[in-house]
């Protein structure tokens, strides 16, 4: 759909950002970083998928993606740390979502970056429960301070494709809280890893593949901070950046975009 809207017909680094969709290995994607014209595409890189305890419970309880994750980063050793996520819960609620992670029961995996916010605003105690898809998002994003930060850090496992590793950003959201840092803040440095560490890997991406051109899509991007970001980061690193203007970057446009694929492809 932002390819449609600039009318660009070579191929892009795509950032498709979102809350939720179904991929074609049968997991949860949102989180991907694509190589891809409206024709195809191949799938560069993916935050690390996570479990979904619960399934689509996750979606509205983001405290059983907070859990996931920090199940992932940290071990079970996290359910002693005196974080808001753990005492808004009590032991039977843990105990339940811990046991699904581990057996996979109800559980889908997920590289969604909607479900990554999700879980740093129930680690943060923001929302354990929400009432729309988004609302912890929403509230993450308003919460950050407007002071710039440095952020945590982000790496990546080289492959086929290149795996994000989210434990690192865990491990740097819990370090602070413990520490007492403000949340405020915690919620601004978050925005600003994403921010520099999407830049760096599409550097990367263009040392392996010389594009220059890039563009982002989903629902994620309706989070002003990190799209304007982002915008400012990818151009300041010589980058060809198309976003969204008329097109609506979440659901809405999927529609121009499934028409437009789907003449490239039968063309």
């Amino acid at each position: 759909a932002c390819l449609a809207e600039h009318q660009v017909a070579d191929p892009v680094i795509g950032l498709a950002m979102d809350g939720t969709g179904y991929g074609p290995d049968h997991t949860v994607w949102g989180g991907e970083v694509l190589i891809a014209s409206a024709r195809e595409y191949t799938r560069a890189a993916y935050l690390r998928p996570m479990a979904m305890p619960g399934s689509a419970s996750a979606i509205r309880e983001p405290w059983r993606m907070g859990i996931s994750f920090l199940e992932a980063a940290l071990g079970d050793g996290w359910r002693d740390l005196p974080l808001p996520l753990v005492q808004g819960l009590n032991d039977r609620q843990i105990e339940v979502a811990v046991k699904m992670i581990l057996s996979g029961l109800n559980s889908p995996l997920t590289s969604s970056m909607g479900r990554l916010f999700d879980a740093v605003a129930a680690i943060l105690g923001l929302h354990l429960k929400v009432a729309f898809e988004g609302q912890a998002a929403m509230a993450l994003e308003h919460l950050a301070s407007d002071d710039s930060t440095n952020p945590y850090p982000f790496a990546w496992e080289n492959g086929d494709a290149k795996v994000i590793d989210t434990s690192t950003i865990i491990q740097g959201v819990v370090d602070d809280v413990l520490a007492g840092v403000p949340p405020e803040r915690v919620a601004a440095r978050f925005h600003e890893t994403l921010i520099h560490g999407l830049t760096d890997l599409c550097g990367a991406l263009r040392r392996e593949t010389g594009l220059r051109q890039v563009a982002l899509s989903g629902g994620v991007f309706q989070n002003v901070r990190l799209l304007e970001g982002l915008l400012k980061r990818l151009k300041a690193a010589g980058f060809t950046v198309y976003a969204h203007r008329r097109v609506p970057t979440n659901d809405g446009g999927l529609s121009l975009g499934q028409a437009v694929a789907a003449a490239a492809i039968t063309d």
